[in-house]
């Protein structure tokens, strides 16, 4: 049973960082597909950023330069460092096993199996 648990959120002002951590079970992070993923009411699932399982990372262009996505294979754990944040970076964070970067249909990505995921908010 495939669990990924993501952390780290909180409050933030525009231009600050935080680093958000997704730690998994049931599910080896070795250079396998694995994503970040946000949802903002009103708005549509949308890709972030992801290890492609192809050796390769993946940003989405509002993110790109700005967050970073990381692995530490020891802790099975999946991190993305987000800098420089917007007020429109504002959403619900979620990390899940693929990858993609453009938005999503919550059917289709099964969202409503996915676990809980961690707020972002920033603000002035």
């Amino acid at each position: 049973d495939v669990q990924l648990q993501a952390s780290g959120g909180g409050f933030v002002q525009p231009g600050g960082s935080l680093r958000l951590s997704c730690a998994a079970s049931g599910f080896t992070f070795d250079g396998s597909a694995i994503g970040w993923f946000r949802k903002a009411p009103g708005k549509e699932l949308e890709g972030v950023s992801c290890f492609g399982g192809d050796g390769n990372t993946y940003y989405a262009d509002s993110v790109k330069g700005r967050f970073t996505i990381s692995g530490d294979n020891e802790r099975n754990t999946v991190y993305l460092q987000m800098d420089s944040l917007k007020p429109e970076d504002t959403a619900a964070y979620y990390c899940s096993p693929f990858c993609a970067i453009t938005t999503i249909s919550e059917e289709v990505a099964d969202f409503g199996s996915w676990g809980p995921g961690t707020q972002v908010t920033v603000s002035s």
